[in-house]
Order: structure tokens, then C-alpha cells, then sequence
């Protein structure tokens, strides 16, 4: 087993915290190459950067809610507060509400909780569902989003009433660790299917798209084109 110095040691947290990429709002550190190499439980800071590469590429319509806000929205305890910090996100005007759940349980801690879901809003069938690739691991967080965000999202008395759905047949992971690889290759298929010309005439939604696009191998590969993709803008700096 190699020894390491203090030296050693400090320096090698140096270079896991380089900054190697500032994209929109987002920062990318060395440390974040290392979770998409290999398999790793993926962070936030990864989850926002595709969110936000995904924003770039798709309509306006569509909004892709970063994992910190997310979770203050769902976290927070004071009504007034929620209301305040809502107010910018204009859920009102976004045709398809993308949001990344997490089962952190302690406010003060970032990077917490072990797994990641989505819950997604459809203002044409004005209807929140619930993707969960761990077998509903994420339910009860996903409802509790549900119900902190289903006031905001319209001016009209109809949205109160917008159901929440839980997607029991929503692709599995086979392992550990790469829920948060199908939070972002979900979000990735919602995003064109709502750009699609077609997705108004499709009764089920996107429901048919997710179960064909995404599988094991798929979700392998979208951990690689994240990864290539990085690399790519730091390329091109």
C-alpha cells in the first residue's frame, strides 16, 4: 500500500477541487471527471450542469429545476420564504417542470441523501410523475416536493388540482449507484419528446419513450457522453 505525506496528501486534495469548467452558472471540479469515470454515485454538481446543458439545447418552455433548488423547495419551512424564492422560477409559464429528488434527510449537509429520482409536471395533462428508478425508493420525497411546488405552478384554481403519479413501470438500475445517470438520461428524453412535433398526439405522454430509450446500456453510455462532453468544453475554452 503506497505511503503519502502530508504534502502528498494536501496536494492531492488540491487537484480534486481544481475548478476545470465554469458552464452558465455551474462549476466543475476535477473530482467530478473521477465520479464519471468510474462507478460513482453522482453529484449534485453534475445533475445541474446537464440540467443546464439540457436548458441551452431545448425550448423555453421547458425548465430544469438545479438539484440545490430543488431541494430548498422542498426542505423549506416557511411558507412566505417558499413563496419569495419560487416567485423567479416562473413555474406558471413553463410547459414541462423538470425537477431531481433527493432523499437527503439533513438540511445542513451538502451533497447529501444516497438516491436520486424525477418528478416531472405536465401542464397540458396537468399532472406531476414521479420516475423512480430504485423501485419507489424516492416516493414519499417526491410527494413532499409535490405538495411544497402544486400551488405555484398556474394563476387558475384547476392547477391546485393537478395529480401527482408515481410511474411503477419507470426503467430500473441495475446497481448501486447510477440513479442519478437515469435522472439526467430521463430528463434528457422528456426534453425532446416535449421538442417533438409530435408529442401532443401521444396518449401515454412520454411514458413510451422512457421504457424504449432508456435501458442499462443507454444509461452506461450517457455516463460516457457526460463525461466526453465536459471535456469537450474544456477543450474548447
Amino acid at each position: 500500500m503506497p505511503e503519502y505525506t502530508s504534502i502528498d496528501l494536501d496536494n492531492m486534495q488540491k487537484s480534486a477541487d481544481e475548478k476545470i469548467l465554469s458552464y452558465n452558472d455551474v462549476v466543475l471540479r476535477q473530482s467530478d471527471l473521477g465520479i464519471l469515470s468510474g462507478p460513482h454515485f453522482m453529484n449534485d454538481r453534475i445533475i445541474e450542469f446537464y440540467f443546464s446543458y439540457l436548458s441551452s439545447c431545448h425550448s423555453q418552455d421547458i425548465l430544469l429545476v438545479p438539484p440545490s433548488i430543488a431541494f430548498w423547495l422542498m426542505n423549506c419551512p416557511d411558507a412566505t420564504s417558499l413563496k419569495d424564492f419560487i416567485e423567479p422560477l416562473k413555474l406558471h409559464e413553463k410547459k414541462l417542470v423538470i425537477f431531481p429528488v433527493n432523499d437527503n434527510d439533513d438540511v445542513s449537509v451538502a451533497d447529501g441523501g444516497s438516491h436520486w429520482s424525477l418528478l416531472a409536471y405536465d401542464r397540458n395533462a396537468n399532472v406531476f410523475v414521479h420516475h423512480d428508478s430504485n423501485h419507489g425508493m424516492n416516493k414519499l420525497r417526491a410527494q413532499q416536493l409535490f405538495r411544497a411546488v402544486v400551488g405555484f405552478m398556474g394563476d387558475s384554481t384547476s392547477v391546485f388540482n393537478a395529480k401527482h403519479l408515481e410511474f411503477s413501470d419507470s426503467p430500473q438500475q441495475t446497481n448501486g449507484y447510477d440513479c442519478g445517470v437515469y435522472v439526467t438520461a430521463i430528463a434528457r428524453v422528456l426534453c425532446c419528446w416535449y421538442d417533438s412535433s409530435e408529442h401532443k398526439d401521444k396518449g401515454d405522454m412520454w411514458f413510451s419513450s422512457v421504457k424504449e430509450q432508456i435501458t442499462p446500456s443507454a444509461v452506461a453510455e450517457m455516463r460516457k457522453e457526460i463525461l466526453q462532453l465536459i471535456k469537450g468544453l474544456i477543450g474548447g475554452k
